[in-house]
C-alpha cells in the first residue's frame, strides 16, 4: 500500500485561517525540495486556486458525498505514490456539514491538524482543542497550531494550556498584510490577490522556527487504481470559457474530460470576439456580474454561440455560465446589463445569499452530483425540464434546456458521472 506522511487540516470555525495555514505549510515544504500534494475538503473553487500556487501542483477537492468514496481513494494513492507530503484542508468547522472533515479523517485515517484562532484567549485554547478532539470518540486529532497570536509570550500561554495528547505545532502571529482578501464569494481568485506568492512565502518563513518544519507520520492509503473511462469523447473537440469572469473549474473536471477523450480549447468571453472550432461547448461559473458591461459589449461571440446552439450542438452552463446567457442582469444597485440572450428572462443580484448546497441531478443523460452557491436569481418565462435535488431530497436548483442546451446553476462534478457526461457532451 502506497504510504505518505499527511495531515488533514481543520478548525473549530470558518474564518480560523486554515486556507493561509494550508498554503503555508505547503510553501515550507516545497522549499525543502518536498513534493506537495494538496486536497480540499467540500466544493470549493478558490481555495485548490491559492494552494495549486503554495505547492506547485493542482489542487483536488475530497468530498465524500459529492465525490464518493472511491473517488477520493484513488486520488490519494495516486498523491502517496509521487508526493512527500499530503495536506487536506477542511471545510468550516471539523464536525459541521454531514459528512464532515471529521468524518474524512476517520474514513481515511488522516491525522487531524487543529487550526485555531488564538486571539483573545489563554486557557481556553486547551478546552477548545481539548473539545474537538473529544467531541467524537475516535477523532484522531493529534496536533495544534496557534493563529493570530500576539506575542512569543501569548504562545507560551497558549502552548501551556495543551492538553499532554495534543501537541504544540507552532504558531502564526497576527498579520494584516498576509491576510487572503475577500469578496461574496469567498475569497478572491488566486489570479486577483496582488503579491499572492509573496504573501504565502511570508507565511512560510514564519512557519520555519516552529514544528512545522517537522513531517507528520506516514499515512497508509489503500493501493486504488484510477478508474477505467473509456474514450467516449475521442475526436471531440470541447471549447472551455476560461478567464476572470469564468474561472469556476474543478481540476478533476478537466481531467475526467481528457480521459474521457475530448480535446480541450479554451477561450476568453471577456477578450475573445470568436467561438474556437469546437463540437461543444462549456461555460462554467464566475463572475459574470463583476464584469457586466464587458460581456455586454462581445456581442459577436454571444451571436456565436446563439449559432452553435441553433445549430443542435451541446453547450453546458454552469451557475455565472447560466447567469450570461440570459437577456440582462440587474446588479444590487438596480443597474440593468445586457447579456447573451439565449435564454428569456434576467438574473437579478442580490445581496443575501440565494442558494447554498450539495445537489443532485436526474438528467436524461444520467445522474450527477455536485454543489450550487450563488447571490442571484432568475427571473424567466421559461420552465424548467427538471430540477436538482438535496441529498435530504428537498428540491434544489431548476435545470432549463434549449435544444442541446444545458443551464443551471449547479455544478457538476463530471466524475460522478463520466458516462452522463459524455452524454451531455457527445
Amino acid at each position: 500500500m502506497p504510504a505518505c506522511p499527511a495531515f488533514l487540516v481543520a478548525a473549530p470555525a470558518s474564518g480560523q485561517g486554515k486556507t493561509t495555514v494550508v498554503a503555508a505549510l505547503a510553501r515550507l515544504h516545497a522549499r525543502f525540495g518536498r513534493r506537495v500534494r494538496v486536497f480540499k475538503c467540500g466544493p470549493d473553487f478558490l481555495d485548490p486556486q491559492i494552494h495549486a500556487i503554495a505547492s506547485g501542483a493542482p489542487c483536488q477537492n475530497v468530498d465524500l458525498w459529492m465525490c464518493g468514496e472511491d473517488d477520493i481513494a484513488w486520488r490519494l494513492a495516486e498523491a502517496a505514490r509521487d508526493a512527500d507530503l499530503i495536506l487536506v484542508e477542511g471545510v468550516m468547522g471539523l464536525y459541521d456539514g454531514s459528512p464532515s472533515a471529521a468524518d474524512l479523517a476517520r474514513k481515511f485515517g488522516l491525522p487531524i491538524l487543529a487550526v485555531i484562532d488564538g486571539g483573545s484567549m489563554a486557557n481556553s485554547f486547551g478546552a477548545i482543542a481539548f473539545g474537538l478532539k473529544n467531541y467524537r470518540p475516535g477523532t484522531p486529532l493529534n496536533a495544534v497550531l496557534a493563529n493570530r497570536v500576539g506575542s512569543a509570550y501569548h504562545a507560551e500561554l497558549l502552548e501551556k494550556s495543551l492538553p499532554p495528547d495534543i501537541a504544540w505545532y507552532g504558531h502564526l502571529p497576527r498579520d494584516a498584510e498576509a491576510a487572503m482578501p475577500e469578496r461574496h464569494l469567498g475569497l478572491l481568485p488566486a489570479a486577483e490577490i496582488d503579491g499572492l506568492s509573496q504573501r504565502i512565502d511570508r507565511m512560510a518563513e514564519l512557519l520555519a522556527t516552529t514544528a512545522a518544519t517537522q513531517l507528520p507520520l506516514p499515512v497508509e492509503f489503500a493501493d486504488v487504481p484510477p478508474p477505467d473511462i473509456p474514450a467516449w469523447l475521442a475526436g471531440k473537440t470541447i471549447a472551455v470559457a476560461r478567464d476572470a469572469a469564468f474561472c469556476f473549474l474543478y481540476p478533476a473536471n478537466i481531467d475526467c474530460l481528457e480521459r474521457l477523450g475530448a480535446t480541450l480549447t479554451y477561450f476568453s468571453p471577456l477578450a475573445d470576439s470568436t467561438l474556437p472550432p469546437s463540437d461543444a461547448v462549456w461555460l462554467p461559473g464566475g463572475y459574470p456580474e463583476l464584469h457586466g458591461s464587458v460581456l455586454a459589449a462581445n456581442r459577436a461571440l454571444w451571436d456565436a454561440l446563439a449559432a452553435h446552439v441553433e445549430a443542435g450542438k451541446p453547450m453546458l452552463a454552469e451557475c455565472g455560465g447560466m447567469m450570461a446567457l440570459f437577456e440582462s442582469m440587474r446588479s444590487t444597485e438596480g443597474e440593468e446589463s445586457a447579456l447573451a440572450g439565449l435564454l428569456p428572462g434576467r438574473v437579478v443580484m442580490q445581496k443575501k445569499l440565494a442558494g447554498l448546497g450539495m445537489q443532485q441531478v436526474e438528467l436524461p443523460e444520467g445522474a450527477l452530483r455536485g454543489h450550487a452557491f450563488h447571490y442571484s436569481r432568475t427571473e424567466t418565462p421559461l420552465s424548467p425540464a427538471c430540477s436538482t435535488c438535496r441529498p435530504d431530497g428537498r428540491p434544489g436548483e431548476a435545470v432549463y434546456r434549449r435544444k442541446r442546451l444545458t443551464a443551471s446553476y449547479m455544478h457538476l462534478y463530471f466524475p460522478s458521472n463520466p458516462l452522463a457526461v459524455a452524454r451531455l457532451f457527445a
